[in-house]
């Protein structure tokens, strides 16, 4: 094994939001902070080791990628994804916000409609507001923990409200659904039918389980490259978060000079020297350490599901077929939203994210980051089980 994914890592004293901002927030000592979505894994050798020769060399100056970049992002989508892309196709920037920001302002006017599927992953809608357009929501279906899509309020919200834009989250953030390649080629045609263009965050698309298939959406049958943007990143899949780098898959030349245009008036430009270096270090010998994750993340996905089982049979963990983010159900504790809040941040002492972040459909829930040692995940539900019994004796 590359990496001890059973061992505890010190984040405290490393500027980590995770961890470090436990403190200014107010939050009680003991606290176990299972939200933000980074890892609590070391990167793999290969990756600290390309950043350690970088930091050596010391002068930062400003930087470019170069073609083995591109050739070891290109490789790793062709090989896992079957995704077929050029170099010239793919525009680096500092993150995925900033590139459905950027999307939004390229291909969109003040005042359009944009279609999101709440609840997800919330600055997709703070990205429509602050930027002047509107949100319009076609709010996923929860099937006793499953979430499927609802293709005919598809369909009529993108007539009824003129919508330019749709946002895909594949896998869905927090939900944890891989959508299949039917579910997805039935919005793809409705979106080819209407000119809807699809922005299609596939960030989380390295952590899929139990021999399901990520399935881009630009690949989902001929022509949609021609209509989608892919974002992608080593962000996710590697804990490489800090160094902003990311990749923006636009096969359409037009739509990439509009978009690179955004990125021009705002002067988003080079990427800095360390993420470069990380990030194809991640693509070139990052698979083996990913592999391994994997397993550590399936084995505190089963070990959660089976505690709320065995010991907190009023929550509800949706079905974990993508992402590190377990979704739960905490309806059945029978507490208001707001009480819920109190009662996870200040009786059970665990950080998690509040599932109304995710928008109204997601009252009640809380989203657990599983990138963590079982040990944590052990704790937090040894933490959450005895605050419940401790409300309700």
């Amino acid at each position: 094994m590359e990496r001890d994914f059973t061992k505890t890592v010190d984040r405290f004293h490393s500027n980590s939001v995770k961890w470090d901002l436990m403190k200014a927030e107010g939050k009680p000592e003991g606290t176990i902070p299972m939200w933000v979505a980074d890892m609590d894994f070391p990167v793999p050798v290969k990756v600290q080791e390309a950043v350690e020769k970088v930091a050596k060399h010391g002068i930062y100056g400003y930087s470019f990628c170069p073609d083995n970049y591109y050739e070891a992002v290109i490789n790793w989508y062709r090989e896992r994804f079957e995704f077929e892309f050029t170099k010239e196709e793919v525009v680096t920037t500092p993150g995925i916000v900033t590139a459905v920001a950027m999307a939004v302002r390229a291909f969109t006017e003040p005042g359009d409609g944009i279609l999101i599927q709440n609840p997800v992953y919330y600055p997709f809608g703070m990205m429509i507001e602050k930027n002047g357009r509107r949100i319009v929501n076609n709010p996923l279906v929860n099937l006793e923990g499953r979430y499927i899509m609802d293709i005919e309020d598809f369909e009529k919200k993108i007539v009824d409200e003129n919508v330019k834009m749709f946002i895909l989250c594949n896998p869905h953030n927090p939900v944890g659904r891989v959508w299949t390649k039917e579910e997805l080629l039935a919005i793809s045609k409705i979106c080819r039918k209407h000119e809807v263009l699809v922005l299609s965050d596939e960030i989380h698309g390295d952590f899929v389980y139990d021999g399901r298939k990520q399935q881009p959406f630009a690949t989902v049958e001929d022509g949609n490259r021609e209509f989608t943007i892919t974002c992608t990143a080593p962000s996710k899949t590697f804990n490489l978060a800090g160094l902003q780098t990311s990749n923006i898959i636009i096969p359409n030349k037009n739509l990439r000079e509009k978009f690179q245009k955004q990125l021009d008036a705002a002067s988003i430009g080079m990427i800095n020297p360390m993420g470069i270096v990380a990030c194809e270090a991640a693509y070139r010998f990052g698979e083996q350490w990913l592999e391994e994750l994997k397993e550590t993340i399936v084995a505190n996905r089963e070990y959660m599901k089976q505690f709320i089982t065995e010991h907190l049979p009023e929550l509800t963990m949706s079905e974990l077929e993508g992402t590190y983010l377990a979704w739960v159900d905490m309806s059945g504790l029978a507490m208001t939203n707001e009480e819920l809040k109190k009662f996870m941040a200040q009786d059970a002492k665990i950080w998690v994210d509040d599932g109304d972040m995710f928008g109204r459909e997601g009252e009640n829930f809380a989203r657990f980051n599983l990138a963590c040692p079982m040990v944590t995940v052990k704790k937090a539900m040894k933490q959450l089980e005895e605050a419940v019994l401790k409300r309700y004796k």
